[in-house]
């Protein structure tokens, strides 16, 4: 016979192994019931720590090699292969290095960001295992985790708007720290890309913090390549002919020299008579540039074309204008008045 405090009445549930292992090994209902709490319950909890780590590995694995991909590139540089088709293999090393760069860094920082995402997903599956294997009802907490994201949904949209903004900008590599954008309300240099703000500064140095949600269109002025356009007012007595061999030979110039190799990628273009004003004829020159050279180059133009104007005299008009100066005749002299 069993003893007293035994019995032969499986109290094991369903998929309580250690426990049935227990039980037919002592037919005892209550060492198999301490069977499953003290090596069941724990050897569950380490495996699912494991299983989960053994995932969050392979899944982070998968997100490296992504990422790794992205680093090396698809396409090469337009940029690169313009200036290599005029100028040889190496004037633009400098630029892509600093496109390679960019490219890196985005593509870590989506590596970091995919890593995140993976993990709190796991830690809120395997957490909520967890619970239910130590007995916790778990029906209350999938409950409140809807109520709670129900409540998010209503109450931080703009905050969910910003983070969904950001995600997509830092996916599709709208603008990155150190490019010119204009985003609506805000122009200047972009020092800070968060999923939730971007910080720009503007020529003046004051700082912006944009939130990513608010921004619905973005001008980057600094990728790939830029332009210098630049419009110039003659006289109407001017040669335009005469007027564009000038400007192309400043142009041809400024491409030619040692100092802007790296800065101009193309032979410039004279477009030709862009408007005809009240003071005179706009001639319109342009300039392929590397990123954020757009400026310099316009600047070195000016001054080359006011030297180059003044020498072949040229005329850059000013307002003028055409006073007509009236003088009323002198009134009769009175009837009567003494003779001399």
């Amino acid at each position: 016979m069993l003893p007293p405090s035994a019995t032969t009445t499986n109290t094991c549930l369903d998929g309580e192994t250690v426990c049935d292992l227990a039980f037919r090994l002592t037919d005892n209902s209550t060492v198999a019931t301490i069977a499953d709490v003290v090596i069941g319950a724990p050897l569950a909890l380490v495996g699912l720590v494991l299983l989960a780590f053994a995932v969050r590995w392979v899944l982070h694995r998968l997100v490296d090699r992504v990422v790794k991909r992205a680093e090396a590139g698809v396409l090469p540089d337009a940029v690169g292969r313009l200036s290599k088709s005029r100028r040889g293999p190496h004037p633009q090393v400098g630029h892509d290095v600093v496109t390679s760069t960019r490219r890196v860094q985005r593509a870590k920082t989506i590596g970091s960001l995919l890593k995140s995402i993976i993990t709190g997903i796991l830690v809120a599956i395997f957490g909520t295992m967890i619970l239910s294997e130590i007995g916790v009802n778990i029906a209350p907490i999938i409950a409140s985790a809807g109520i709670i994201g129900l409540a998010l949904g209503f109450g931080a949209q703009s905050l969910v708007k910003d983070f969904l903004s950001g995600i997509f900008m830092i996916l599709e590599d709208q603008y990155g720290v150190g490019d010119v954008v204009d985003v609506g309300e805000a122009s200047g240099t972009v020092e800070a890309v968060s999923l939730r703000i971007t910080r720009l500064r503007d020529v003046n140095g004051t700082v912006w913090y944009v939130p990513n949600g608010e921004i619905l269109r973005v001008g980057n002025m600094s990728q790939n390549w830029a332009r210098t356009v630049l419009d110039i007012n003659v006289s109407y007595g001017e040669d335009l002919a005469r007027v564009r061999r000038v400007l192309q030979d400043v142009a041809h110039d400024l491409w030619e020299d040692e100092d802007y190799k790296n800065l101009v990628i193309e032979e410039p273009e004279v477009w030709g008579v862009e408007s005809l004003g009240i003071d005179g004829v706009t001639v319109r020159v342009t300039l392929k540039t590397a990123p954020l050279e757009q400026w310099a180059v316009a600047r070195e133009m000016r001054q080359r074309i006011k030297a180059r104007f003044d020498h072949e005299g040229i005329e850059i008009p000013f307002p003028q204008r055409v006073i007509w100066n009236r003088q009323e005749p002198a009134a009769p002299a009175e009837a009567g008045a003494d003779q001399p």
